[in-house]
């Protein structure tokens, strides 16, 4: 791709090239350097409409918030999801179950997540949740 661009900017590789090809080739490279030149300036066109309107959506809201009286601080406040409430931690879960471990250290268990490994080894040999209730 590179050695293609440095051809095209050199106007003595290009003569060289030019002396190989007719006069309809040459024609025909020139109408589809056209066409494809007329495809990026209408991209560009199409890009710099989208960045004017979005420019033109953010004044608008720009100007409501102002007439609102929220500030810009504010906003990032709520685009954060932060409220100024505080939300409260739950409380702890109080402990349902009592176990020894496998190094011989007595545990607590809430009954919620994982259950522990010496929890379903007792049970796996026949014991019930209920004997390690505390």
């Amino acid at each position: 791709m590179n050695e293609v661009i440095k051809t095209l900017n050199n106007l003595r590789r290009l003569r060289s090239m030019a002396k190989e090809l007719s006069i309809e080739q040459l024609e025909n490279i020139i109408e589809k350097f056209q066409l494809v030149i007329e495809e990026k300036k209408a991209e560009e066109l199409e890009i710099k409409r989208l960045e004017e309107e979005r420019k033109n959506r953010l004044e608008k809201y720009r100007e409501l918030l102002k007439e609102d009286g929220i500030t810009a601080d504010e906003l990032a406040q709520i685009l954060a999801g932060k409220n100024n409430t505080a939300k409260a931690k739950r409380a702890p879960l109080s402990a349902k179950y009592k176990y020894i471990n496998e190094n011989g250290e007595q545990k607590t268990w809430t009954g919620q997540g994982r259950m522990p490994k010496a929890i379903q080894l007792q049970l796996n040999a026949g014991k019930s949740l209920s004997d390690f209730a505390i």
